[in-house]
C-alpha cells in the first residue's frame, strides 16, 4: 500500500508551470549551488529526457538557474533567472544529452557541474514529481539524497574511527543524526559519505570536521524540500 501525502496531490508553493520542472528543478540548482557554498562562478547544466524535450517551455532552464542563485521555488525572480545571472556574473551552459537508458535514469534528470574558485563539483540528480528530488550521484560518487534534511557531504580517506569521530563532533554540538551513509570505491581508498541530521549545522561544525588530517572536503548541504 503506497501512502500519499498531501503534498503530492496538491503540490507544492512554486512559480508554476510545472513541480517537475521547476519546482523539483529548482531545488537540485539549490542543492548544486551548495556544493560549492555559494552562487557559482561557472555551471554547465545537461538536460536528459524530459527536461531537455520540454524543459525550457516549462521554464527548467530558469527554474534550475534560480536555484544555483539561491531562488527558493516560490521566488518571483525566477522568471527573470537568466536575466540575473547574465548580469550578477554566473556564466551558465546548457546541453541535451543522453545520460543513460530511460529504465536506468529517470526522465526528468539533469547533471549539473559547477565552479567557484578552485572548487568544481558534479551532481547527477532527478525530479520525481511534486517537487521531489533525488540526487543520486556527487562526483562519481553514487549516493540517495532527497533534500528533506539538512545534511553534510564529505570526502575523506577511508580510516579507522572516521565514522565515530565525526559523530562525535555533531554529538557534541547537540546535533542528531537521521541517516549515515557511506560509499567507497575500493577498500583503503577514498569515501563518500552523507549524513543527513535533524538540525541545521553551524558553520563551526563543518570547519571542525574540515580541519580533521583525513578529510579533504566537507560542505554543508541545507533543507529544499519541505
Amino acid at each position: 500500500m503506497f501512502a500519499v501525502s498531501l503534498l503530492d496531490i496538491i503540490g507544492p508553493v512554486m512559480v508554476g508551470p510545472s513541480s517537475s520542472h521547476t519546482a523539483g528543478a529548482c531545488r537540485l540548482g539549490l542543492l548544486a549551488r551548495n556544493l560549492v557554498g555559494g552562487t557559482p562562478e561557472r555551471a554547465r547544466i545537461e538536460l536528459h529526457g524530459s527536461f531537455a524535450r520540454t524543459g525550457e517551455g516549462h521554464g527548467t532552464d530558469k527554474a534550475i538557474v534560480g536555484g544555483l542563485l539561491g531562488f527558493r521555488p516560490d521566488d518571483d525572480r525566477i522568471r527573470t533567472a537568466l536575466d540575473i545571472a547574465e548580469r550578477d556574473g554566473l556564466a551558465f551552459t546548457f546541453e541535451k544529452v543522453t545520460l543513460g537508458d530511460d529504465g536506468q535514469v529517470h526522465p526528468n534528470s539533469t547533471r549539473i557541474t559547477v565552479q567557484r574558485g578552485a572548487r568544481e563539483h558534479v551532481m547527477l540528480g532527478a525530479s520525481l514529481g511534486a517537487g521531489r528530488v533525488m540526487v543520486s550521484e556527487v562526483d562519481g560518487y553514487p549516493v540517495e539524497l532527497h533534500g528533506n534534511h539538512h545534511a553534510i557531504v564529505l570526502v575523506a580517506e577511508d580510516v579507522k574511527g572516521s565514522v565515530a569521530r565525526i559523530a562525535g563532533i555533531l554529538a557534541d554540538d547537540g546535533i542528531n543524526i537521521a541517516t549515515l551513509r557511506l560509499t567507497r570505491k575500493h577498500k583503503g581508498g577514498d569515501a563518500f559519505m552523507v549524513i543527513e541530521v535533524d538540525e541545521a549545522p553551524g558553520e563551526p561544525v563543518r570547519e571542525h570536521i574540515r580541519a580533521l588530517p583525513w578529510v579533504r572536503w566537507a560542505h554543508r548541504l541545507d533543507k529544499v524540500s519541505a
